[in-house]
């Protein structure tokens, strides 16, 4: 069908205002990394914008040889896969029985654990309830504590509710019980929102700080956004770039810049190949009822 002039006009606005605003969220990372690739002095004088500026590797080649960085990249990467892993298990096996209409207790259930997206449990409460149960400096303090997220177990419950009733008295005619019923007929059918679900779980594991903050004493353990932050607070590291870098290839400045791309990079690339589910999965999820 022709378009009218006024819906050419609206498509045209709305590209856009989405190519401006997808700018504003790259054009920092690509300056962040022009600036990784630059000598010390053009990043100091503010010389870098899109461009490297004398272009270097030196301060790559320091970031790569990093065996601290490497060993909180390291617990990153576990976290993140462990934990979206046993996040999107425990939220499914949560989700599928409060999906059920003969399930008795779905409708008290789910008012308490709604209730927890309102009301969220007092910091210290928290704390002393995570050390009791001996979790404190142990990585697995990055994971339990908050293994299922209301929210997204809602998506997924809801998501599960839209998928017709006539499938599960189908199955039940073939002889599956309720884990045939969800891990060969409900899954098969929720890829959209379980790809969306566990991009919103690796993202969040993938920046886990508080819980390392509350959690972590041992250096060892921390994880990559702790172990940034402890390098960009600390006046004795960043003094010590500036005095083991005798030949002037690098300094504080375009290392930060390295450092926060080399934490934000690995995470932005999953969304590429997630992306095909995220709005239907999304979308889906939260409309269907």
């Amino acid at each position: 069908m022709k378009q009218s002039v006024g819906e050419r006009l609206f498509q045209l606005f709305n590209y856009t205002l989405l190519i401006v605003l997808a700018s504003t969220m790259i054009a920092p990372l690509l300056q962040l990394l022009a600036v990784s690739f630059s000598s010390p002095i053009a990043a100091d004088s503010k010389q870098v914008f899109l461009i490297p500026v004398d272009f270097t590797l030196a301060t790559w080649e320091h970031i790569l040889q990093n065996e601290v960085l490497w060993r909180a990249f390291g617990v990153t990467v576990f976290i993140t896969i462990v934990g979206t892993f046993l996040s999107m298990l425990f939220t499914v096996l949560t989700a599928f029985p409060l999906s059920r209409k003969d399930f008795l207790l779905r409708k008290p259930i789910m008012l308490m654990m709604v209730i927890t997206m309102i009301f969220n449990a007092p910091m210290i409460p928290f704390f002393l309830t995570v050390r009791e149960v001996g979790l404190m400096d142990s990585i697995w303090a990055l994971i339990i504590p908050g293994l299922i997220s209301t929210f997204n177990m809602v998506i997924v419950r809801t998501f599960f509710l839209g998928i017709p009733s006539d499938l599960d008295d189908a199955a039940r005619i073939d002889g599956c019980n309720e884990f045939r019923l969800l891990f060969q007929i409900y899954l098969q059918l929720s890829k959209p929102v379980l790809a969306t679900i566990s991009l919103f779980y690796a993202v969040g594991y993938w920046n886990t700080f508080k819980t390392a903050v509350l959690f972590l004493r041992d250096p060892t353990l921390w994880p990559l956004q702790m172990r940034l932050r402890a390098f960009f607070t600390s006046e004795e590291e960043l003094a010590a770039v500036d005095l083991i870098m005798g030949d002037f290839d690098f300094n504080t400045t375009t290392l930060k810049a390295a450092t926060i791309i080399f934490a934000t990079v690995p995470i932005v690339l999953v969304y590429p190949y997630l992306q095909k589910y995220f709005v239907k999965g999304a979308v889906l999820g939260s409309l269907k009822e």
